[in-house]
Formats: structure tokens, C-alpha cells, sequence
């Protein structure tokens, strides 16, 4: 391969550290996200995904990590195959061309699939456990992400017409929690 080699690492929230993903792996270009890999907000890889070209390595720590589920994950790989960029994952020890064997498309969605997969299995048991803690009077729910002036402004703005995407980037929050406060929900709740 004679392109660039470009990495690719998401975590989910900005309190975590990124850089046991791809570490000691080298790249040319690096772009990191921090935020929820259901979200469709994710800029650092958009610009990676505008950034690949024709011969370029596109270097990913794991599946989990560039896609939301198995469909998300196969479209992209193609996409970027179909591109000419080759997609390296390296917690799975696999590589794709565009030019991959039958075997290499089953294990794409194979192992799509086991992700997708473990991360249902690791939403049930924290709903369980989050709900087991509340019956047990243990569990208050976290912080209000923000506080009543900065609720207020919010929803002043919202009603006056502001786009929810660029509330949610200004107040460092969600969209979710910005419909949230918009609706009156008790903010104890997010």
C-alpha cells in the first residue's frame, strides 16, 4: 500500500481516554471521537471518512468502534472499500479490500453481529441493575446537566426557534436532553 495510513478511535464519553485504542499502531492522521457510538453526531469521523482517498488504510481499534450496528458497519466498509481505501480492524485481526472472499463478508457480519450483540447484553444488565438499585432505594439518578438559568435560556431559544443540533453542541449536551427540557421533564431524571 502506498497511501496514508489513517486511524480512527471513539470513545464514549469525553471523560475517557482514547489512547489505548491504536496504540503503538502507526498512522499517518489520527481522528478520535467522544461521544456515544449511537450517536449519528460524529464529526472526527466524518472528516475521517472525507479525509481517506484511493490506497489509503483506514485503521480502526475494533467493529464496535466505528459503527452503531451491523448494518452501519457493513455500509460503511463498503462504502470506503468501494472507494479503494482499505479497512483494518485491529482487535479482529481483519482487513478488507473490496475485493474480499465470501468468508471475509461472513465474518464482517459475524463478527458485526457479536459486537451488536454484546452491546445489547451490556444495556439489559444495567437497566437490571439501575433497576434493582432503585427498588432498593440506592439508585437517584444523575446530575442535572444543567442548571435552572441555563434550562431557562434554553428553552426561551428553542421556542424562538433555534435548531435543536446547535443548542445541544452549545450547551455540551444531547439532543435528547435538550427535548427533555424543552418538555418540562424533571432534569433529575438525565
Amino acid at each position: 500500500m502506498t497511501g496514508k495510513r489513517i486511524g480512527y478511535r471513539r470513545v464514549s464519553t469525553v471523560d475517557q481516554n482514547a489512547d489505548r485504542q491504536l496504540d503503538n499502531v502507526q498512522v499517518d492522521k489520527m481522528f478520535t471521537d467522544k461521544v456515544s457510538g449511537k450517536s449519528l453526531d460524529r464529526p472526527e469521523l466524518q472528516k475521517a471518512l472525507d479525509y481517506v482517498r484511493d490506497g489509503d488504510t483506514f485503521i480502526v481499534h475494533s467493529m464496535d468502534r466505528l459503527a452503531r450496528n451491523i448494518d452501519d458497519l457493513r455500509r460503511t466498509v463498503k462504502e470506503l472499500t468501494g472507494a479503494g481505501v482499505r479497512v483494518e480492524f485491529v482487535k479482529e485481526g481483519q482487513i478488507f479490500t473490496g475485493e474480499d472472499s465470501p468468508m471475509s463478508n461472513l465474518m464482517l457480519s459475524l463478527l458485526g453481529a457479536v459486537a451488536e450483540f454484546e452491546r445489547a447484553l451490556i444495556l439489559e444488565r444495567q437497566r437490571e441493575g439501575i433497576e434493582l438499585a432503585k427498588r432498593a432505594g440506592k439508585y437517584k439518578g444523575g446530575r442535572p446537566k444543567l442548571d435552572a438559568e441555563q434550562a431557562a435560556e434554553l428553552a426561551r431559544r428553542k421556542a424562538a426557534g433555534e435548531r435543536v443540533a446547535d443548542l445541544a453542541r452549545e450547551f455540551g449536551v444531547s439532543r435528547q436532553t435538550v427535548y427533555s427540557y424543552v418538555a418540562g421533564v424533571d432534569s433529575t431524571d438525565r
